[in-house]
């Protein structure tokens, strides 16, 4: 076997393995809710749909937040919001489609909740990704906040049903919170985060959203010869790598890829 067709059938294996663990239930023994990308039904675009991409740092990946109009490449930042954008743009030019990321640095869901009316209702998406949680136990560890995964749930859950009540035709996605243990995570984010992305889950499935499951394929993409450091180098925000597998991962899950 030739050099280039070896590293073709690699690249078609590590694919593979990517289509399945975003259909997979969560790694970790622990949780069971099933997380099929198989159950989630294919997002369909409509002419001049508004698609939002909503969270924290990992969303907002220095996005420059003095410009608010659509489809601006610096209005969207490095990470998988302008990656995603891009693809649904280029793939669609004939939907005339508006695009915005709203996701800002150091943001928890009572964060969220305090900016929603300006940076979700009024911009009437059509459809709604939500990446929310790390955050929320993060600055806990760190002394800086107190919620528990019980306020993470109930709130998020509230966010979610009070953005269907405004927007009833809304498509929610809801991504799984996810960390590689290296960097700034370790054993003591455990077992909580774990329940925090358990939580997740269950919103997910109360509002009937579409789940994406960025930790399975995260704990599936990494290895001997990727360390979880290749994909985010403090264990939290993604490298460029991570931000093109987390980007995958949402088109595969929500039908768009």
């Amino acid at each position: 076997m030739s050099r280039a067709t070896g590293l073709q059938a690699s690249r078609r294996s590590f694919l593979k393995r990517t289509a399945v663990a975003s259909g997979a239930v969560f790694a970790g023994g622990s949780i069971g809710v099933s997380a099929s990308a198989a159950e989630n039904k294919p997002i369909s675009l409509e002419p001049e749909s508004v698609v939002l991409l909503q969270g924290d740092s990992i969303t907002d990946a220095g996005r420059d937040k003095r410009r608010s109009g659509p489809n601006d490449p610096r209005a969207f930042g490095f990470g998988y919001a302008s990656m995603i954008a891009a693809g649904l743009l280029g793939a669609h030019p004939d939907l005339r489609l508006k695009s915005y990321n709203r996701g800002i640095s150091g943001n928890k869901v009572p964060d969220l909740d305090a900016r929603w009316q300006a940076d979700c209702i009024d911009l009437k998406p059509a459809v709604l990704s939500i990446l929310i949680g790390v955050n929320d136990i993060w600055h806990k560890l760190n002394g800086r906040y107190d919620g528990t995964v019980a306020d993470y749930e109930s709130g998020f859950t509230a966010l979610l049903e009070r953005t269907k009540k405004a927007l009833p035709n809304v498509k929610l996605v809801v991504c799984e919170p996810f960390a590689l243990k290296c960097g700034a995570v370790g054993d003591h984010w455990y077992p909580e985060f774990d329940q925090r992305r358990e939580a997740a889950a269950r919103v997910a499935k109360a509002v009937g959203a579409i789940w994406v499951p960025f930790q399975a394929v995260f704990d599936e993409a990494t290895g001997e010869k990727t360390p979880p450091k290749y994909w985010a180098g403090d264990g939290v925000h993604p490298s460029m790598a991570g931000h093109a597998l987390v980007a995958k991962t949402w088109l595969n899950a929500t039908g768009l890829g």
